[in-house]
């Protein structure tokens, strides 16, 4: 039997000398030494509350992949696909690498990929403990069988304490994410957010899945039901992903991050969640707020002096987290592995309160939607924004996604169709009017619109049934179980005809200009699955 906290284990290969190496530490014990070195506070719920630092979310321009004979003609170079110097990786390495000798590291074997056909073992070496924490909530954890021989494939280093020089590094500033796929490495620094962490295996996977597998990666939420049927969520930050996929009802198979096999299976990623808590209420979220406990990292919250967190207060940052090992939700498919994926939910917080809040989409229109990614900022959520504005990433994952968006939309496509899935978009955000003069549309009302679907209460379209949205082409349900009729027509919660369509028209509008980049490599059907009607 391997002690884990005694293992010997070196770094030397990875260019890291005479490092105090902390191998394969429990929840618990990093709990206690992130506390015992000043780098966290406990909170009245148990969790381990800890600031990131400068940065709360990610910064996806300073995001790089290494441009070599893997990437160079595969990858989709861009302004979210940002090209590195080979040779100026390995000079930025090892510096890193000499900052992080000598020094006391944390050091984590796991893997991603719940199903054994395509996992990937990664070695995690953290700078502090509670980033070690992190890598235990989300990545899967190895039995110490497995731990025996275990082979990390892919290294991430994390060293949230070293500044990389701009002018000699070839970073834009300070901070930096950088892939490397010849080498196998994710060279995190600068950056304290470990949401950086998880995202970087998560791009790693969105290149080699679809390339070396025949597996689409999507970032999406998912779960499965007691007759086996799986439902997919995909959504952007904030748009209900994490909240509406852990449903008392069905088995949270993951939060986030999921592939669909040529075999029409579903798997996580993951081995836990990361959800935001901005605004969170034992009464709206029992299963995630019960799920904040010990074991959990809050992330950039503000409590008092009892340690009782004030989940309204955004004054650190509107991006507030809890990372949590999956086990902590009560209802959990074991291994987190679904099939026969039967809907598909494409949400959107749309701001301008003009989208219904539940609607068919056509196989054209699922993949129009899927390569725009729509939601919406809000008033308030970043510098400069007064009023709603659209934002678009396609394939609801841009940042992530090295290949072209359309490669996945064309994957995601057929998978549809050969599996005969129902794709519905979903819209959480505003109703009766656009941010700032309607509501957010109740979370009850969503819940029982996902809930009808599910249950094959809506029935397939029909004249007496649906209605054709006069801008966006997609079809509204007029009768659902549980949820107001009245609310099942944006227009008509507005009471205003004229200035509903004039914000239509204006979304419908951004829309276009937004998937003109993607026209020439879009076919005539998936162009037409986009809204008909627009403003000149």
């Amino acid at each position: 039997m391997i002690h884990l906290n005694t293992k010997s284990i070196s770094l030397e290969n990875l260019g890291i000398k005479n490092a105090t190496i902390r191998y394969q530490l429990s929840s618990k014990d990093l709990h206690e030494e992130t506390l015992a070195k000043n780098q966290g506070v406990q909170s009245s719920l148990g969790a381990i509350a800890v600031n990131t630092g400068e940065f709360t979310g990610r910064s996806p321009k300073d995001r790089f992949i290494v441009k070599d004979a893997i990437t160079k003609d595969e990858v989709w170079w861009s302004d979210i696909n940002l090209p590195f110097d080979a040779d100026k990786f390995d000079l930025l390495y090892d510096k890193v690498a000499d900052y992080l000798s000598e020094k006391e590291l944390f050091v984590r074997d796991s893997y991603a990929c719940a199903d054994k056909n395509y996992k990937l073992n990664i070695r995690v070496v953290t700078e502090y403990p509670w980033s070690n924490m992190f890598a235990y909530n989300m990545f899967l954890r190895p039995t110490e069988e497995e731990l025996q021989d275990f082979s990390p494939e892919w290294t991430v280093i994390n060293a949230p304490g070293f500044m990389a020089n701009p002018e000699i590094d070839g970073t834009r500033q300070h901070n930096f994410a950088i892939l490397n796929f010849t080498k196998k490495i994710a060279l995190i620094g600068g950056t304290g957010y470990t949401g950086e962490i998880k995202k970087g295996i998560f791009s790693a996977l969105n290149f080699i899945l679809p390339i070396y597998k025949n597996t689409l990666p999507m970032h999406c939420s998912a779960n499965v039901g007691k007759e086996g049927d799986t439902a997919i969520f995909f959504g952007l930050s904030g748009t209900g992903k994490t909240t509406l996929s852990t449903d008392p009802n069905r088995s949270l198979i993951g939060d986030d991050e999921h592939g669909w096999t040529a075999e029409n299976s579903v798997f996580n990623f993951e081995g836990g969640c990361y959800a935001k808590v901005i605004n969170l209420s034992e009464e709206q979220e029992p299963e995630i707020f019960a799920a904040i406990k010990k074991g959990a990292i809050l992330e950039n919250v503000i409590m008092d002096e009892n340690g009782v967190v004030d989940f309204a207060n955004t004054s650190i940052t509107q991006n507030t987290r809890v990372s949590y090992p999956i086990y902590h939700i009560d209802n959990i498919q074991q291994p987190s592995i679904g099939k026969n994926p039967k809907n598909i939910f494409f949400l959107t917080a749309d701001a301008f309160g003009v989208l219904p809040p539940i609607s068919k989409l056509t196989p054209a229109q699922a993949a129009y939607h899927f390569i725009s990614g729509y939601t919406a900022k809000v008033a308030g959520t970043e510098a400069g924004v007064t009023e709603p504005v659209p934002s678009f990433s396609a394939c609801f994952g841009a940042p992530f996604m090295p290949l072209h968006p359309t490669r996945y939309a064309e994957m995601l496509s057929k998978k549809m169709k050969e599996a005969g899935v129902n794709v519905w978009l979903v819209n959480t955000g505003w109703s009766g009017g656009q941010y700032g003069v309607g509501r957010r549309m109740p979370l009850k009302y969503t819940r029982a619109m996902i809930t009808a679907v599910l249950n094959g209460e809506l029935s397939d379209y029909t004249y007496e049934n649906y209605h054709i949205h006069s801008v966006f082409g997609v079809a509204q349900p007029r009768f659902c179980p549980g949820v107001p009729t009245e609310l099942l027509s944006p227009r008509a919660t507005w009471n205003n005809d004229e200035a509903y369509y004039k914000t239509a028209f204006k979304l419908s509008n951004a829309f276009r200009m937004n998937f003109k980049q993607f026209e020439e490599f879009a076919n005539e059907e998936i162009r037409r699955g986009g809204p008909q009607r627009y403003a000149f």
